[in-house]
């Protein structure tokens, strides 16, 4: 087991999400935050029709999955999301990777690699 600990950040289609955890869950990932964004890249949002009028829609709705592990490799993860969320379009999402200096349980002030078990 490695010392180094990561944070991985995907952002990307809310309907993409189960196939994702269902793919991360098979290498061993079960441990994650996921949160309901809003955001805009290359896409620039797009034109809805609400009561017969056109409106832009600069941000549109993403998914973002927060990862911290030590154990399972980053490059399996990264592959394993850019497998699952790759359809080739634009709006297909990002993957963010860091590096983490240290995690604390608040419930027993475990830290480290302790405090992710």
């Amino acid at each position: 087991m490695s010392d180094i600990m990561t944070k991985v950040d995907i952002i990307t289609s809310p309907n993409k999400l189960d196939d994702l955890i269902d793919a991360l869950n098979k290498i061993g990932i079960t441990g994650m935050t996921v949160s309901n964004v809003l955001g805009c890249g290359v896409q620039k949002g797009h034109k809805e029709y609400y009561r017969g009028m056109s409106v832009d829609i600069k941000l549109l709705s993403k998914v973002k999955i927060e990862i911290v592990i030590c154990e399972v490799p980053v490059d399996l993860l990264v592959e394993t999301a850019k497998k699952v969320l790759h359809t080739g379009n634009i709006g297909d999402g990002k993957i963010f990777v860091y590096d983490v200096q240290n995690v604390i349980r608040i419930s027993n002030g475990a830290e480290g690699l302790e405090a992710l078990k």
